[in-house]
């Protein structure tokens, strides 16, 4: 397979807007434009290449590479998501509730902002512990974002959103999303909005009661520097990485993963093939080295295996490194200051990652 641009599905969702047509090139009749799915195998919005073939069908294992082969489903999607008006408030289950009631993977995801208006913001986990029935009767009052974490953003921000966590996207928003490959959400506010039928959008309060996370989380940017770019994002499903180009720069052959841009802003080639703002390109694992030139930013989704390694001498000294050999992290203490379970779970903690996370 070689490298091609690829042409999203478009969804179209009450709060949506049209800045994804008016500032990144989106060419539809639908309005509002909610969402583009730049990178999709999900059955409810696939991605194709120019003739209308779906990647899911045209790419084999090897294009994916081989760090995709331990998934029993393409394990990423990546998004645009354009929020003219506020998302409900919502969560997304982990894989063992999902794959128990829905069939389906969980849903770990990553927001890097790639635009924001003035006074635009996020919610993200509660401000503070709650309990699960001051968190039901939040729900049952409609006053449950008196609850939640507001945090205001700014464009090039990236905010880590695992499985479990209570979150919505407010409105002026404009966000390039990475996610496991899943579309199962639990709403449990949606500010009394109705359809274009007059009927409020379904809650899902039980389930959300269920799989939600009722503790504070503290948002942390990575901000890794490796060989290809800045990493933002990290999991066992996506590594997201944000690649900035104005010389020209090239690429070695990975046959472990794919590589899928997402341009966020300017325009160049990648291997030959032209990219500019709001465009997507997929190169299959193990393509030969490549070149990318021009002045553009994009957000690069790969899927890297991580792994923890231990050292032990008068500290002990534990690292995370990629399945390339790059150190994204490391933590250490002198013997007997922390043990090395404390000291292991610093690091992760640092990384953003879990132990099962780990390969």
């Amino acid at each position: 397979m070689n490298i091609v641009k690829l042409t999203p599905a478009y969804k179209s969702i009450i709060w949506g807007g049209n800045k994804l047509k008016t500032n990144y090139g989106k060419k539809t009749d639908l309005s509002p434009l909610a969402e583009t799915w730049e990178l999709s195998f999900h059955k409810a919005g696939e991605c194709t290449l120019p003739d209308g073939t779906p990647l899911s069908a045209a790419a084999t294992d090897a294009d994916l590479g081989e760090n995709c082969k331990g998934f029993d489903f393409f394990p990423v999607l990546v998004k645009f998501i354009d929020a003219q008006d506020k998302l409900s408030v919502q969560v997304h289950p982990a894989d063992e509730y999902a794959l128990k009631h829905e069939n389906s993977l969980g849903k770990t995801e990553m927001w890097y902002i790639a635009d924001a208006d003035e006074g635009a913001g996020i919610y993200l986990g509660f401000k503070e512990n709650i309990s699960r029935e001051t968190f039901e009767r939040a729900i049952k009052e409609k006053t449950l974002t008196e609850y939640l974490k507001f945090i205001p953003v700014k464009p090039g921000e990236s905010y880590f959103i695992p499985a479990g966590t209570i979150h919505a996207i407010c409105s002026g928003c404009l966000i390039c999303e990475i996610q496991q490959n899943s579309n199962i959400t639990y709403r449990v506010y949606d500010y009394g909005r109705r359809d274009k039928d007059g009927n409020e959008r379904e809650l899902h309060i039980e389930k959300a009661l269920a799989v939600t996370n009722t503790y504070p989380i503290e948002p942390k940017e990575l901000n890794v520097r490796t060989v290809e770019g800045v990493l933002k994002g990290i999991s066992r499903f996506f590594t997201a990485t944000l690649v900035e180009i104005d010389a020209e720069t090239k690429f070695e052959k990975d046959a472990a993963s794919f590589r899928h841009f997402t341009c966020l802003d300017g325009e160049g080639k990648i291997g030959g093939v032209c990219i500019c703002k709001g465009e997507s390109l997929f190169v299959p694992a193990g393509h030969e080295q490549f070149t990318l030139e021009g002045k553009f930013t994009a957000i690069m989704t790969t899927v890297r295996k991580y792994y923890l390694r231990i050292e032990k001498d008068s500290a002990i000294k534990a690292s995370v490194i990629d399945d390339r050999g790059e150190l994204i992290k490391e933590f250490s203490a002198p013997v007997g200051e922390l043990s090395e379970g404390e000291i292991k779970e610093r690091v992760l903690r640092a990384c953003g990652l879990t132990e099962s996370d780990i390969s």
